[in-house]
C-alpha cells in the first residue's frame, strides 16, 4: 500500500487543501498482511473525519491501511475542519469539494474510477452524517453509505434559518444562517424519499452506533426513519453494539462496514 499526503488547490474553495490517500499496490514478502493490487477497477472508499479531527485521524486511531490493503481498497481522506461537509452560509463551500470536486480531482490524480459501482462512503460522528448526506443526496456515485456513531442529522436543525443569533449558536449561524433547508442536500430524509420515488439508484447503508453513545437517540431516529420504507430497499443495517464515541469502536466498526460494502 501507497500512503500519499496531497497537497493542491481547490476551486471550491479558492485555496490550498490537504487530502490523504491510501492507494493499493500489490506486494509480496510483506511481513504480517497481505495486499492486492490496484487498477483501473480499484474500489474507492471516501473515508471522512469527526468534528475534532482532520485527514490524517484514521491512519493515525486505526488500522484503516491495513484493513484495506487485501480488498485492494483505495482510501480517500479529506480534511474538512468542522464544516459538517456542508457549503457554509459564512465560509467555504466544503459540500461541493468532497462531493463534487474532489472525485474528479483524485480520478485526474491516480486515475480512480468515476462509476457508482466503485464508489462508497463512510464516516464517524460529523463524517457519519456527513456520509449519509452526501451519498443520499448523489446516489449516482455511491453504492454503498456507511455512517458510524451519528444520525442524519447530529443536532436539531433550525426551523428558520433567516435571523440566526451567533452569540446563541454559532455553529448555526456559521452553517445555515439564511440557507434553504428543505429539498437540498442538507434534507437528507428528502433524499432518501426522493431515491425511490423518483426510481434512482439505491444505494446500500450500514448504519453503526455504540449502546453508550451520546448520540444514540440520533441514531435511532434515524434508524425509525429507514424502517419506514417497505421492502428495505436501502438494504438498510442497524447495529447497536456496546460501546461509546470511541476510536476503539469505530476501529472495530469500519471492519464491519467494510465486510458489509464487500458481501458477495
Amino acid at each position: 500500500m501507497a500512503l500519499l499526503h496531497a497537497h493542491f488547490y481547490s476551486n471550491a474553495l479558492h485555496r490550498q487543501v490537504t487530502c490523504d490517500v491510501i492507494l493499493p499496490q500489490k506486494a509480496s514478502n510483506l511481513i504480517g498482511m497481505d495486499s492486492a493490487g490496484g487498477g483501473s477497477d480499484t474500489p474507492v472508499l471516501w473515508l471522512l473525519h469527526g468534528s475534532s479531527d482532520d485527514e490524517t485521524i484514521w491512519q493515525r486511531r486505526t488500522s484503516i491501511e491495513r484493513y484495506a490493503a487485501p480488498l485492494g481498497l483505495a482510501v480517500i481522506m479529506p480534511s474538512v475542519e468542522k464544516s459538517g461537509y456542508a457549503n457554509l452560509a459564512h465560509g467555504g463551500n466544503f459540500y461541493d469539494y468532497v462531493a463534487k470536486e474532489l472525485p474528479q480531482v483524485m480520478h485526474g490524480f491516480f486515475g480512480l474510477p468515476l462509476d457508482r459501482g466503485h464508489n462508497m462512503i463512510c464516516g464517524l460522528s460529523m463524517g457519519g452524517a456527513g456520509a449519509l448526506k452526501i451519498g443520499l443526496a448523489n446516489p449516482e456515485f455511491y453504492s454503498v453509505i456507511g455512517c458510524l456513531s451519528a444520525g442524519m442529522t447530529n443536532r436539531k436543525l433550525p426551523e428558520d434559518t433567516s435571523n440566526l443569533d451567533p452569540e446563541t449558536d454559532r455553529y448555526a449561524y456559521i452553517r445555515f444562517d439564511g440557507k434553504k433547508i428543505a429539498g437540498t442536500e442538507e434534507d437528507p430524509q428528502f433524499n432518501a424519499m426522493r431515491i425511490i420515488t423518483d426510481g434512482l439508484p439505491v444505494p446500500r447503508i450500514y448504519h453503526s452506533i455504540g449502546s453508550s453513545d451520546f448520540l444514540l437517540d440520533a441514531a435511532r431516529y434515524t434508524r425509525d426513519f429507514f424502517g419506514t420504507f417497505e421492502g428495505n430497499p436501502f438494504d438498510y443495517v442497524y447495529e447497536e453494539d456496546p460501546g461509546a464515541h470511541t476510536w476503539e469502536y469505530w476501529d472495530d466498526h469500519i471492519q464491519s462496514f467494510l465486510a458489509y460494502a464487500f458481501k458477495k
